[in-house]
C-alpha cells in the first residue's frame, strides 16, 4: 500500500528545469508541517513563556527549531529514498506487539495536537465573535466538511490553501512586532542557554513538544512522496537537496511566529509586571489597551483562527498516514476526521464544564507536554531507519548527522525523563498515605515505557540471531501410486496489483496454457467498501476496476480465454466465493515471501481463504 494512495507521486517534479522552476515544484510538503509548528498548542506554551520568564526562552525556541530542521530533513529523506512514510518503516522493522504500541502512542499525540487545535479555533471564535467557548468546541466538529472540500481539489490546492493561512499568521503577528516595539537588547539576550526553575523546565518541555511534533515526522516522510521524482541517484540527491531548502525555509517562518508570540507576550505583559498571563483569552483582553491598538486584538484573533484551522487539515493527514501505515488498515478521511475529533472534543467539554472555561490555558499546556513525551518513539526509529546504510544505500545519513540527530534524542529524552520523574515524586507526596496507588499503578506503566523506549534504541544495534527449528517427523514413508492427474481447466487467480501479480499470472498459465479458462479475481477491501460493498465508488475501486480490466485485455490479446471478478470487502471470505461462483479448479494467489513473523503480520490472506477451499491452492512466493 503506497503511502496516502490517491496523492502518491501525483505531482510531476522530473519536468521541471532550472533551479527555480525545481524548487516551487517540491514545496509545499514543509508548509504542511510547519502549521503544526505554530498551532495554537504553541501559543499557550509561548505566552506562558513570555509572561513569566519574558525572553529567557526564547533560547529554546532557536534550539526547537533547529532540531525540528534536521529532523524534518530526515523524515523527507526517509520518504524519498525508501518508498515509505516513518510508519511503514516501523512495521516493517518492529514486532507486531511493538508496531501496536508505537501506533497507539502516535494516536495519542495525534489526539493531544486535535485537542489544542480545538481549543484554538474555539477560543478565536470566542475572541471574534463572543461565542461561548463550549459552543466553539461543538462547531469544530464542522470542518471536517472544509477537509473533504479541499480533497476534492487535489494535493496542489490543498498546499495553497495552507500557504494562505500561513501567510495570514505572518502577516498579523508582524504587524503585532510593530505594536510591541520589544527590547532588542534584552531579546538577544535570550539567546544565552539558561532554565530559571522547575516551572521554566516545563513550560520549556512543552515548547520543545509543540515545536517538534511527533506526527508531523510521519507526515514529512509521507507529503514527499507525492512528488513524482527521477528514480535516478542524481534525481534523489536533487530531491533531497530541495526537500532540505522547502524544510529549512517554512520551519523559520514557523519559528518567526513562535519568536513573535513569546517576544509579544514578553515585551507586552512580563515588562508591566503581569507575570501569570497564561490565558489566550487574557492576553487578547490585554493587547489592545497595552498596545493602543484594536488591531492588535482582532489580529491576534485572526491569526489564531488561521492557526487553528491549518492545523486541523494536517492533524487528518497525519492521522489517516499513521493507521494505514502501522494497521494497514484504511478509512475513510472523513470518517477519520471525524473520530479524532470527537476524541479530542470530549475531554475539552468535559473539562470546560466542569472546571470552567479558565482551565483551557493549562489543557493547551499540557497537550503540548504530551506531544513532547510521545517524541522519542518518532525520533529514535526514525534515526536508526536513515542511519541505515543497507536499506538507504548511498542516501544514508553521515556520521556527523547521525552524531546531531542522536543529541536531539538525548536532549529530548532526558529532559522528558526528569519531568516524567518529578511529576511521579509530586504526585507520591500529594497521595500520602495513598502513595501505594502511585506504586501499582503509574510507576509499573511507567516502567512499561522506559523498556518499550529502551527496546527501540538497542534492537537494530542486536544482531539477530537464526531460529534453530528442530524438524520433527510426520508420518512414515509410503510408496507412489503414480495415475495421470486432470488438468486443470478453469484456474481463478487472485491479484492485488503489487509486484508479485506478474510472477502469479505466468505461474498460472504455466498450469493451464492456452487451454484452460481463467478467472481474475480482486478485492477492493477499503472501509467503504466494507460497508458499502458493489455500491462503493470511490477513487480506489475505480483505479481497481480499471486496472483488472487491463490485465484482462493483455491476456486476451495473447490468446487466453480470461474473465474478471472485482468483489468486495473481506478478502479471505469473498475470494472463496468468487472462486466457487466460478466453479474452479485450481485457484492461484501470491504470498509476500515474508519471513514467520512478518506471515503473521500480512500473511493471514492466504491462511485464511485456504481453510474455505476445496480445491488445491497454488501459492506463488514473492520476494522479500
Amino acid at each position: 500500500m503506497k503511502s496516502l494512495g490517491d496523492a502518491n507521486a501525483s505531482i510531476n517534479a522530473t519536468n521541471k528545469k532550472g533551479f527555480w522552476k525545481k524548487l516551487f515544484a517540491f514545496m509545499g510538503p514543509a508548509y504542511l508541517v510547519s502549521v503544526g509548528y505554530m498551532d495554537p498548542g504553541n501559543w499557550a506554551t509561548d505566552i506562558a513563556g513570555g509572561s513569566e520568564f519574558g525572553y529567557t526562552l526564547i533560547w529554546v525556541l532557536l534550539m526547537s527549531n533547529l532540531m525540528a530542521v534536521l529532523l524534518q530533513s530526515l523524515s523527507a529523506r526517509l520518504g524519498l529514498v525508501r518508498k515509505m512514510d516513518l510508519a511503514q518503516a516501523s512495521r516493517a522493522t518492529y514486532p507486531k506487539f511493538v508496531n501496536f504500541c508505537l501506533y497507539i502512542l502516535a494516536e495519542i499525540a495525534i489526539a493531544a495536537t486535535d485537542l489544542a487545535e480545538v481549543l484554538g479555533m474555539a477560543i478565536g471564535l470566542q475572541l471574534l465573535f463572543d461565542l461561548p467557548l463550549l459552543w466553539g468546541v461543538g462547531l469544530t466538529v464542522g470542518d471536517t466538511l472544509l477537509f473533504l472540500i479541499l480533497q476534492n481539489y487535489g494535493m496542489r490546492k490543498m498546499e495553497a490553501f495552507i500557504v494562505s493561512l500561513v501567510a495570514i499568521i505572518g502577516g498579523a503577528f508582524f504587524i503585532e512586532m510593530l505594536f510591541a516595539k520589544p527590547d532588542m537588547g534584552e531579546l538577544a539576550q535570550g539567546f544565552i542557554p539558561t532554565i530559571p526553575n522547575h516551572s521554566a523546565l516545563y513550560i520549556a518541555i512543552g515548547i520543545i513538544g509543540a515545536t517538534v511534533m511527533p506526527h508531523n515526522l510521519y507526515l514529512h516522510s509521507s507529503l514527499v512522496q507525492t512528488r513524482k521524482i527521477s528514480p535516478t541517484s542524481k534525481g534523489m540527491w536533487a530531491a533531497i537537496k530541495f526537500n532540505v531548502i522547502d524544510s529549512a525555509v517554512a520551519l523559520n517562518m514557523a519559528f518567526f511566529v513562535n519568536a513573535a508570540i513569546l517576544v509579544l507576550a514578553a515585551a507586552t505583559f512580563y515588562r508591566n509586571g503581569m507575570y501569570d498571563i497564561a490565558e489566550i483569552q487574557d492576553a487578547h483582553k490585554l493587547l489592545a489597551p497595552m498596545l493602543g491598538s484594536k488591531w492588535a486584538s482582532i489580529l491576534f484573533a485572526v491569526a489564531l483562527i488561521a492557526a487553528g484551522q491549518s492545523s486541523t487539515i494536517t492533524g487528518t493527514l497525519a492521522g489517516q498516514i499513521v493507521m494505514e501505515g502501522y494497521l494497514h488498515l484504511r478509512i475513510q478521511p472523513w470518517l477519520r476526521r471525524l473520530l479524532t475529533r470527537l476524541i479530542a472534543i470530549i475531554p475539552a467539554l468535559l473539562v470546560i464544564s466542569i472546571y470552567g472555561e479558565k482551565e483551557t490555558g493549562k489543557m493547551l499546556i499540557f497537550s503540548q507536554v504530551v506531544l513532547s513525551l510521545q517524541l522519542g518513539f518518532a525520533v529514535i526509529p526514525l534515526i536508526h531507519f536513515v542511519s541505515d546504510k543497507k536499506k538507504m544505500g548511498q542516501f544514508a545519513i553521515k556520521l556527523w548527522m547521525q552524531v546531531a540527530a542522536w543529541i536531539i534524542a538525548a536532549i529530548v529524552v532526558v529532559l522528558n525523563g526528569k519531568l516524567v520523574i518529578d511529576e511521579i515524586q509530586g504526585w507520591m507526596a500529594e497521595a500520602g498515605s495513598n502513595s501505594y496507588l502511585i506504586w501499582i499503578t503509574i510507576v509499573p506503566l511507567a516502567i512499561a515505557v522506559l523498556l518499550l523506549l529502551l527496546y527501540i534504541t538497542f534492537k537494530p544495534i542486536l544482531k539477530e540471531h537464526p531460529i534453530h527449528i528442530t524438524k520433527t517427523p510426520h508420518g512414515t514413508y509410503t510408496p507412489l501410486d503414480f495415475h495421470e492427474e486432470k488438468e486443470y481447466k478453469r484456474i481463478a487467480i487472485a491479484v492485488d496489483f503489487s509486484k508479485i501479480d506478474n510472477k502469479t499470472i505466468n505461474s498460472a498459465l504455466a498450469q493451464g496454457g492456452t487451454n484452460a479458462e481463467y478467472s481474475l479475481i480482486h478485492i477492493v477491501e477499503s472501509a467503504g467498501a466494507i460497508v458499502m460493498g458493489s455500491d462503493i465508488d470511490d477513487l480506489e475501486s475505480t483505479e481497481d476496476a480499471l486496472y483488472l480490466h487491463k490485465y484482462r485485455d493483455q491476456l486476451t490479446a495473447a490468446g487466453y480465454k480470461v474473465s474478471e471478478y472485482l468483489g468486495y470487502g473481506n478478502p479471505k471470505r469473498t475470494i472463496p466465493k468468487l472462486v466457487k461462483e466460478f466453479d474452479a479448479d485450481l485457484l492461484v494467489m501470491g504470498s509476500h515471501g515474508h519471513g514467520w513473523l512478518k506471515d503473521i503480520i500480512f500473511g493471514t490472506t492466504v491462511s485464511g481463504v485456504r481453510h474455505r477451499l476445496n480445491i488445491p491452492l497454488f501459492i506463488v512466493r514473492g520476494e522479500e
